[in-house]
Order: structure tokens, then sequence, then C-alpha cells
């Protein structure tokens, strides 16, 4: 069965660290990750919090990356189109050997978050086991196994997808609103105050999901 992993690694094991040493209270969060035909890993990297200037001669000195290229530039956002060299072993090891899918990256502060998917439960263990026997550090967080049943698929409760999919139905999304918070809690039969707080983890699980926040949650029945 297909798992999700969350985990972390120090920078200075990963990716960017020179750079992210030279450049205070910058962001990475990696868009999407492609192998080449050559093997060379090739990510597109959004960076947040400095200007080109700054990122090109502190990317100039960091040997974990090579090729870097500016694709867009959007506020004080800026998308890089870059090269990971053969330093970045975690990563070509889930890619190679595990044939795992790297879905988002985040890093900030010398640590970086992945969100890995695993095609088989045993791949995770190819990935802990060469951490272990090359002396890196990922620490997994969370490891979601991508049951059948689609609360299972999204981290959530089977209550928070409940409350979900009744709101959809019922057009609670919608606008304007053609149910509200009330008129639901009783259709779900639970308080207000309970929906409330259910809807509001929920939202928080999907946001997490998808734009891989790096914190903790309760994952703890609701």
């Amino acid at each position: 069965m297909a798992s999700i992993v969350r985990g972390t690694i120090p920078a200075e094991e990963f990716a960017l660290y020179d750079a992210s040493s030279s450049l205070e209270n910058v962001e990475y969060e990696v868009e999407r990750v492609v192998e080449s035909a050559e093997g060379v890993v090739m990510p597109l990297v959004w960076i947040r919090g400095s200007d080109t200037e700054a990122i090109t001669d502190a990317f100039a000195t960091d040997s974990s990356v090579r090729d870097l290229s500016l694709l867009a530039e959007f506020d004080d956002e800026l998308l890089y189109r870059m090269e990971w060299t053969e330093d970045v072993a975690v990563v070509i090891q889930m890619l190679t050997n595990s044939e795992a899918t790297i879905m988002d990256a985040y890093g900030k502060d010398g640590w970086w978050t992945l969100r890995v998917l695993y095609p088989i439960r045993e791949a995770v263990s190819k990935t802990v086991e060469f951490c272990r026997e090359e002396g890196l550090t990922f620490d997994i967080e969370m490891i979601r196994e991508m049951e059948g049943e689609p609360a299972g698929r999204y981290g959530l409760t089977d209550n928070q997808y409940e409350a979900l999919r009744v709101a959809s139905e019922l057009g609670y999304f919608k606008v304007p609103r053609e149910i509200d918070m009330n008129e639901l809690a009783e259709e779900l039969d639970i308080s207000h105050q309970a929906l409330s707080e259910r809807l509001r983890r929920a939202y928080d699980t999907l946001v997490e999901d998808a734009v891989l926040v790096g914190s903790d949650r309760d994952d703890s029945e609701r």
C-alpha cells in the first residue's frame, strides 16, 4: 500500500545550506522535483524574502546547486529552476532506489520538511536504512497509508470528512450560502461549537496536506 511520509532533515545534510546561511529569513518551497534521463535532480523552487542579486551571489558558492535560472517573479516570490548535485544524496535515493515521489519540500532556518509519496510501505525502510548507513538525519514525523476510504487518503478523521461532505452537498460553501452553521449542525446532530471546531480542524488538515505546513498538528479523533 502506498504511503505518504512527512519528515525533516537539516539543510547541512540536504540542500542549499550555504545559500541559506548567508540569506537570513528566507523561505524555500519546492514546487516540483524532476529527475532527468541523466539522473540529474532538477527542482522548481520558490524563494521568498530576498532579491535576485542576493540570491545569485549566495547560490554561486553553494556546492549543492548549479545552473540557477530565474523563471518568474511575483511580488516577493521568485521561481527558480536549478540542478541539485550529488550532494543531495537523500533525494537521489528517494527518487531512484525507493522509487518515491517528492510531493513538496519546504526549507527555512536551516531545516527542510519533505512530504514524500512511497509506492509501498516497505520502500520507506530503504530510505531510513540509507540515512543510517550514510550518517544522515531524516526524522519522520508522520506516515499515513493511502487507505481506500477518502478520509484516510486526505488525513481527515471520519467525522471531519463527513462534516465536509454534508456541508458541500447542502451548499454551505456556496456564495451565498444555502445553509447556515446552525442548520448544518442540526443536520449532523452536533452542537454549533462542535461543528465549528470540526470544520476548522478539517480545513487545517487539508491545507497542511496540500501546502506543506511544517508545524505539528493533533490528529486525534474529533
